[in-house]
């Protein structure tokens, strides 16, 4: 408890310390957000058109983040927690959205769908997999989006999009970076653009010693758990003529780590190893009054464990197949039509029925309307899998702009998520009787986007309730009865001045789980490892055209744990202290902005604390390197 207090009351000081520039610059105004997303609606379309609950990470904020990784990256966001990101970089991470379980957030890039049907965690996607470093831009979409996106966006979507082609012919760019733990991170590539041909080629590579994964808590001297990655990437863009485009890609992606025993268990045996092979084509047609495009992608994900209890493969592919068409109807309302198929094959003769399969068809169609300040979406998807059979899933997401900028907004919708053929057929819990999860959620609130427009603010609610919740009750995976989530989220973006920026939020979350036993309703909360309470700070300072800098404060509040009693071989339940993260960033460019220098300092308050209990964490941490573009 008293770990708690002084969490909070190291919030209260920040928030004291920027409470009269905060007051001040009230007097001044708020943003104007008319920036062109993508995720939202499957086509371009500015964010005053639509009443999601959208959060943008653009390429400044991913240039500024050089010192870390993805997962560190999207830790910093409100309502999103990824645990294990601040772990040894070995250590698996699992991404909860607002709250929810990690597998109910679906991972896209450049729009499309990753997905590991051999997935242990009901499909959710190894980030570790994904370099930062070939990164230009995220957005991450809150809300049940299966009516856009098909299975597993029960809580949303995060769409990683890539670098494409520069503005120039030919463009070359590069990092170099050491720090803490003998960590090296380097990348190096060319992007460019004519008339007729864009590209972007690149490759990173990440080495660091890091530190014991299982927390040492006899300093007994555990060794360290070391970890790497290689990354290549391609985009390539044709224009074969005024209305045909071709987008072929590829991606590689090898990591691998050490990891240890269990809790507070050290093994030095044990070694980790991933491959990601991501490759396909987009193609796009455009037409008088919309377009037409259609992408094809596969996914290859090899995975190994190595150790004291053996070894264990798992190899999943997975093939996604869609065209959809954009089109005004009038000047009011546009229609998105399409259809998506998507194979699923898990590589494994051990399991229940030998190499697995599956195939999702869906059709959806979704209508947009805008008239005058009023816009809404309607929209509804119809999906077969050839294991489950059918599901049906729709969303209304009517919002409201006023003349001073205010929005109110308000999303219905429901969604699913179908069972991983691990969890239907794997050597471990497999249950072929298994039903998809199916969800109800809403989320409303209200948008400010006023004020001179130096301040933008936005405050949201959201419900979810989930039925047939899968989990693995030993010896087998089962579905639970109900599970229901909800949560408030406050934020806020404001230019105090031309050189210093102030962003802040809170996030509120809890859930419980219904279960049903004797006819009777047992009742009980069960959001393991993600906080009720989050607070993050933001400031950033631009001393000169060359110079900035910021300061970033997250705190996580109190949360519980479940771990395996490696002695009695049981679920043991403990309790994770509080905490707060302090880091600082800080770059310099030179006169000629092609050179810029960085550092970057995380945990500066040097924390002593749990994501996961019986692991450690980072102290205090240093990276610092160089930036190229030339």
């Amino acid at each position: 408890m008293k770990k708690e207090r002084k969490v909070w009351a190291i919030t209260l000081i920040v928030l004291w310390w920027l409470a009269p520039n905060l007051s001040k610059a009230q007097q001044d105004s708020v943003r104007q957000l008319n920036e062109v997303v993508i995720t939202a609606t499957k086509f371009p379309k500015s964010l005053s058109e639509t009443g999601k609950v959208l959060t943008i990470i653009d390429e400044d904020q991913i240039r500024r983040s050089a010192g870390k990784d993805i997962t560190q990256l999207l830790n910093d966001q409100v309502g999103l927690v990824v645990n294990g990101a601040n772990s040894n970089p070995g250590k698996d991470k699992s991404v909860y959205l607002q709250g929810a379980k990690n597998e109910y957030t679906i991972i896209l890039l450049d729009g499309v769908p990753l997905n590991d049907p051999s997935g242990v965690s009901g499909g959710a996607y190894d980030l570790r997999l994904i370099s930062l470093d070939q990164v230009e831009r995220i957005e991450i979409l809150k809300g049940s989006q299966s009516t856009l996106y098909g299975s597993d966006a029960i809580a949303g979507v995060i769409n990683i999009i890539t670098k494409n082609g520069g503005e120039k012919p030919a463009e070359f760019f590069g990092t170099l970076g050491y720090g803490s733990y003998n960590t090296f991170r380097g990348n190096v590539g060319v992007r460019g653009s004519s008339k007729a041909v864009d590209y972007s080629v690149g490759y990173s590579r990440l080495s660091t010693d890091g530190i014991s994964e299982a927390k040492d808590e006899n300093d007994a001297g555990f060794d360290k758990d070391g970890a790497a990655q290689h990354s290549f990437q391609a985009n390539l863009g044709f224009n074969l003529n005024s209305k045909l485009s071709l987008k072929p890609f590829i991606r590689y992606n090898q990591f691998e780590g050490k990891y240890d025993g269990g809790v507070f268990t050290d093994d030095v045996l044990n070694e980790y190893a991933g491959t990601l092979l991501n490759t396909g084509i987009h193609a796009n047609y455009a037409l008088a009054k919309g377009s037409v495009h259609a992408q094809y992608s596969y996914d290859q994900t090899d995975r190994s464990f190595d150790g004291t209890y053996g070894k264990s493969e798992y190899t999943g592919k997975f093939n996604h197949t869609e065209i959809f068409m954009n089109y005004e109807l009038s000047k009011q309302i546009q229609l998105l039509a399409g259809i998506t198929r998507q194979d699923l094959k898990m590589l494994d003769t051990t399991s229940v029925e030998k190499n697995p399969s599956a195939v999702l068809t869906s059709p959806y169609v979704s209508v947009f309307g805008h008239f005058g300040n009023l816009s809404a979406e309607v929209g509804g998807r119809y999906t077969n899998h050839t294991k489950f059979g059918e599901a049906l899933t729709y969303s209304i997401n009517p919002s409201y702009r006023f003349q001073n900028g205010l929005k109110l907004f308000l999303n219905l919708s429901t969604g699913f998520k179908s069972p991983s053929l691990y969890q239907l057929y794997g050597q471990y819990g497999a249950n072929p009787d298994l039903k998809p999860e199916r969800s109800q959620s809403w989320e409303g609130g209200v948008q400010g986007i006023t004020i001179d427009k130096k301040m933008e603010w936005r405050a949201v609610v959201f419900s979810r309730s989930v039925k047939d919740v899968i989990i693995y009750a030993y010896p087998i995976n089962i579905n639970l009865d109900q599970q229901d989530d909800k949560g408030i989220e406050l934020e806020s973006s404001l230019q105090i001045t031309s050189k210093l920026k102030v962003s802040a939020f809170y996030a509120f979350v809890t859930g419980e789980v219904t279960t049903k036993a004797n006819n009777q309703d047992t009742v009980f909360n069960n959001l393991i490892r993600r906080p009720k309470n989050t607070v993050g700070v933001n400031a950033g300072y631009q001393f000169s055209k060359q110079l900035f800098t910021c300061l970033n404060l997250k705190t996580f509040g109190q949360r519980d744990d479940l771990y395996f009693d490696l002695n009695t071989f049981t679920n043991q339940s403990a309790t994770l202290a509080a905490y707060a993260l302090l880091d600082f960033h800080a770059d310099y460019k030179l006169k000629n902005q092609k050179v810029s220098f960085f550092v970057d300092v995380r945990n500066l308050l040097n924390q002593d604390y749990q994501e996961v209990y019986g692991y450690s964490t980072m102290g205090i941490n240093v990276n610092g390197g160089i930036n190229i573009r030339l």
